[in-house]
């Protein structure tokens, strides 16, 4: 589903050349649930941004689901973010005017459906994250751990290929944190592919993969030894 061969990301700072990554050559099949993981200024944000198509690689090749990305346009890369990825922030993202269902059906808005159909996929996803007591609260009349879970509700309302995860639990307490990889987990269960980004331990420990990228390379990609106890 997502394969990179030889990426490499450049950034211009005025007349400097700034190298990010180094040749990345990746591949996640459908179903997986890998973390990428790294310290702060290894690449992994960088990274990320590319397999979500928020940015392009300076050279290589980056395919998802048959599309060449790299020479994608950007109206074309606008409609591969909205029907094939869902995001997930540490920060949430949420719209604070408006209600929990209203946030889920937004990008449902720009995927053109009805609203019939959009008010009932948002209610579905709201209710596979447990929330379907909160459907008509504003953030703030969310807890932290709730407001996350309407995010990854928004996330999946669209039947993305995949969820892209960036330090999901990175703004919540621990108990708050468990609730949301154990939604996770479920998701990946039944076929969701879940890419996540982190730099916490306790938290790659629910994925099935983890690849671990420094100064801009990637030094080890291994499955989670309790999968492997499986």
């Amino acid at each position: 589903m997502i394969s990179l061969g030889g990426v490499e990301k450049t950034y211009k700072q005025g007349t400097l050349s700034v190298p990010v990554l180094y040749e990345i050559s990746l591949e996640i099949e459908d179903g997986e649930f890998a973390a990428i993981m790294g310290p702060s200024g290894s690449g992994k944000s960088t990274l990320m941004n590319i397999i979500g198509c928020l940015d392009r690689p300076t050279s290589g090749t980056y395919v998802l689901n048959g599309v060449s990305i790299p020479e994608a346009d950007e109206a074309h890369l606008a409609k591969v973010r909205n029907e094939y990825i869902g995001f997930v922030f540490q920060h949430f993202h949420l719209l604070p005017r408006l209600s929990a269902v209203e946030n889920v059906e937004l990008p449902l808005v720009y995927g053109g459906l009805g609203k019939k159909e959009r008010r009932e996929r948002a209610l579905e996803a709201l209710g596979k994250v447990g929330l379907s007591d909160r459907v008509h609260h504003l953030p703030n009349q969310l807890s932290g751990g709730q407001k996350q879970r309407v995010a990854i509700a928004r996330a999946i309302a669209n039947r993305p290929a995949f969820i892209l995860a960036d330090e999901p639990t990175g703004a919540l307490d621990s108990k708050s944190g468990e609730q949301v990889m154990e939604i996770f987990t479920q998701l990946n269960q039944e076929g969701t592919t879940i890419i996540m980004v982190t730099h916490e331990d306790e938290v790659a420990a629910y994925a099935r993969r983890r690849i671990m990228i420094r100064d801009g390379r990637i030094t080890e990609d291994r499955r989670n030894t309790h999968e492997l106890a499986r």
